[in-house]
């Protein structure tokens, strides 16, 4: 069995744990000494996560790009635009040779929403450099994203403590 240079993994469906297991990735490949970068697709600047909080702390590059959830924006044009910036950040991530590993957060929605092409980002991942690994993650994957990844993990909810009335809570969910 051979050993790849670098592995594509997506963390797709309904379930929780799609951004949790990304950040892990996160943590291994920061204590092998790689090189990571996140970019957060949806996710605004004023969500306090502790996965921000924990990559502060190590020096993980990161770049929270989007302006919140959909249902939560006011001019959902900018919305979209700042869906496309956040891809041309990755796209030069991905090119530049500068990371082993970069973790693209909810990346499906910017696709699903029609703010970036699936096939581009295919094409931008297949391009990358060969030593950075990727992964991406969020709900209904397009199918181009199931494509070109190398490991297709889906998340299936059995139940959630949300369809209950409880509230996400620190530490678990952010």
């Amino acid at each position: 069995m051979a050993r790849a240079e670098s592995i594509v993994l997506l963390n797709t469906g309904d379930g929780k744990g799609k951004s949790s297991a990304a950040f892990g990735v996160m943590a291994r490949g920061w204590a092998r000494g790689w090189r990571v970068g996140v970019v957060q697709f949806v996710k605004g600047g004023s969500w306090k996560t502790g996965e921000r909080k924990l990559a502060d702390h190590l020096g993980i590059e990161w770049h929270t790009l989007g302006d919140g959830f959909t249902w939560e924006s006011t001019d959902l044009d900018e919305t979209a635009a700042k869906g496309r910036h956040a891809w041309q950040v990755a796209s030069a991530m991905l090119s530049s040779g500068e990371y082993d590993l970069l973790i693209f957060d909810e990346i499906t929605y910017a696709v699903t929403y029609g703010w970036i092409d699936g096939a581009e980002v295919a094409a931008g991942v297949r391009s990358r450099s060969p030593k950075t690994s990727v992964v991406m993650t969020g709900r209904n994957a397009a199918a181009e994203l199931v494509d070109v990844a190398d490991t297709v993990s889906e998340m299936r909810k059995i139940k959630h403590a949300y369809d209950r009335g409880i509230k996400a809570k620190k530490g678990i969910e952010y």
